[in-house]
């Protein structure tokens, strides 16, 4: 898609980008904390303020590792709470009350210290950041859900994505921020404050922005509304509630939930193994999570200072900077990947080049500091900067946003809550464990760290290849059909060269299977109809 084609697209789809901008902007809030708290922790103002610049070496990066980590401790409460808010109150209601807890925790973190002692504030610092968590845990849960279950199926991957790109706006913003802190506030507390303060902005604005927003249609099939979720399936596409697509695609939701209507928690996180197919497909959105933690990308985010610092770029200001320049290379390549790739490569195909690359990258950066240990400057290093920038490339073109694409159209319509809970309290659970141990790593195994998550990036490079279908333009309701039966040899075919591994074998295709399921009245009617839409609208979700 050209530059004019995708102005022409965002033009025709307002509302649903609309829809979609209004949702992933709560993504921002990890993405702001993950670099903030990277960049506060190298401020002499803060170290004093809490007597870290007191601590040993050992003790300083336990405390980098907890102060860093806790946030995500919280996230993983946060991202278990979902599936039952969710499911209970809507998707809409969930994630403003997400940004309502964030927003209260980024006031306490603002404020810690003020009047109390130096204990009392680093408690109060670490149970803000607890507090703050929660809401990230939900919104990060939510967000995927609620964007695929309203878009139209040819941008959902693009929508989908946008929850990476508000991550990276986010990350990207608070690298600045700190920059900015370290040169321009004297030294003071209200160096480290001031950076906290301004994380009250993207909480207010998400709640502002998520207030007009539809419902999940959905949720709303599932709850027997279903002239409110024709009217949401109408916004998105910017027709009326008559229209034909709109019609298709209720229909198709009404009888994907026949014999399903409000399940339970419990009995969703049953439904999950009733057969093989619903058990894998719930099962891909958690591995996808816990392979984006293992990609070694918080790693990078929180302590990029200290990596580009062991490269030899010394100096706070300077790190910081150069960190700045790593969350602009993010906000770019994940922006060029949503436009562009996503939606023409494929999910399968951007995952596996992201792996290739992030693997060669990572693998580059430890065997540097293998056999150049000193922080000093040499000529390799400029290679090995341009390394962390290329990782920063690829880690967007696929584990970045895609994971969260495929997880939310995997996941089945109705034990979709459940799946992505488990799946994002995985990825919190890593991140947090990855988040407490890499300042360890840092220290103790120095460049092996590297190592080990470059070697991780290769095995999912070979996941992807041999297990993961494409799942791309097809309706949320049809990707049940890709893991019914032949999941490794459709994976393969889906695979570039990938049909040199089968010989004649080949996959039974999509529109044979569900031609020949009876999930409507019937099945002639149905295939005309779809073809109708997409035909005269291409507006089916």
């Amino acid at each position: 898609m050209g530059f004019t084609d995708a102005l022409a697209d965002f033009s025709r789809h307002r509302n649903a980008y609309t829809l979609a901008l209004s949702a992933s902007m709560g993504s921002i809030f990890f993405g702001w904390d993950t670099g903030l708290m990277g960049g506060i922790l190298t401020l002499t103002s803060f170290q004093r303020y809490f007597g870290i610049d007191k601590l040993s070496a050992s003790a300083q990066a336990n405390f980098n590792g907890n102060i860093v980590s806790v946030m995500q401790a919280g996230s993983i409460f946060g991202a278990l709470s979902t599936s039952w808010a969710s499911s209970r109150f809507g998707r809409k209601r969930s994630l403003i009350a997400s940004g309502v807890i964030y927003t209260i925790g980024s006031l306490i973190q603002s404020v810690a210290g003020l009047g109390s002692s130096q204990a009392v504030a680093l408690r109060v610092l670490y149970f803000s950041r607890v507090f703050a968590g929660i809401g990230v845990g939900m919104v990060s849960a939510l967000a995927p859900s609620y964007i695929s279950e309203c878009m139209p199926r040819h941008i959902r991957g693009r929508c989908t994505g946008l929850v990476q790109f508000s991550d990276n706006i986010g990350m990207m913003l608070s690298f600045w921020v700190n920059y900015s802190a370290s040169i321009n506030i004297p030294y003071s507390d209200m160096q480290w404050r001031m950076p906290f303060m301004i994380q009250l902005v993207p909480g207010v604005l998400f709640i502002l922005l998520m207030i007009p927003q539809p419902e999940s249609p959905r949720w709303l099939v599932e709850r027997g509304r279903y002239d409110e979720a024709a009217r949401t399936l109408a916004y998105v596409v910017r027709t009326s509630v008559d229209d034909k697509a709109v019609l298709l695609t209720l229909d198709e939701i009404k009888a994907d939930f026949i014999g399903k209507q409000r399940t339970s928690l419990v009995t969703q996180f049953r439904m999950m193994g009733e057969s093989r197919q619903v058990a894998l497909r719930c099962f891909i959105p958690s591995i996808l999570t816990f392979f984006q933690q293992w990609t070694g990308t918080n790693a990078v985010n929180y302590f990029s200072p200290q990596i580009f610092a062991a490269l030899g770029i010394t100096g706070t200001a300077s790190g910081l900077f150069a960190t700045g320049i790593y969350g602009l290379v993010k906000v770019i390549a994940v922006g060029l990947t949503l436009a562009f790739a996503v939606e023409s490569w494929g999910r399968k195909m951007c995952l596996f080049v992201g792996a290739v690359g992030q693997g060669l990258t990572m693998l580059w950066i430890g065997a540097f500091g293998a056999i150049h240990p000193q922080s000093t400057f040499i000529p390799a290093s400029y290679v090995s900067i341009v390394a962390v920038y290329l990782y920063a490339v690829f880690y967007c073109i696929g584990w970045g946003p895609l994971p969260w694409v495929v997880a939310s159209e995997v996941a089945p319509n109705h034990v979709r809550a459940a799946t992505l809970t488990v799946a994002v309290s995985i990825n919190w659970l890593f991140s947090f464990m990855i988040s407490r141990l890499t300042p360890v790593m840092l220290e103790k195994i120095t460049y092996g760290t590297f190592l080990l998550f470059g070697i991780c990036c290769v095995i999912m490079a070979a996941w992807t290849y041999f297990f993961l279908p494409e799942t791309k333009g097809y309706a949320l309701e049809d990707i049940k059909y890709l893991f019914e039966k032949d999941v490794v040899v459709r994976s393969l075919e889906d695979a570039p060269g990938g049909r040199m591994f089968l010989g004649g074998k080949r996959a039974t295709p999509v529109a044979d299977m569900r031609g020949g399921a009876d999930i409507q009245e019937s099945s002639d009617s149905s295939q005309k109809g779809d073809e109708e839409c997409i035909e005269v609208s291409n507006f089916q979700i």
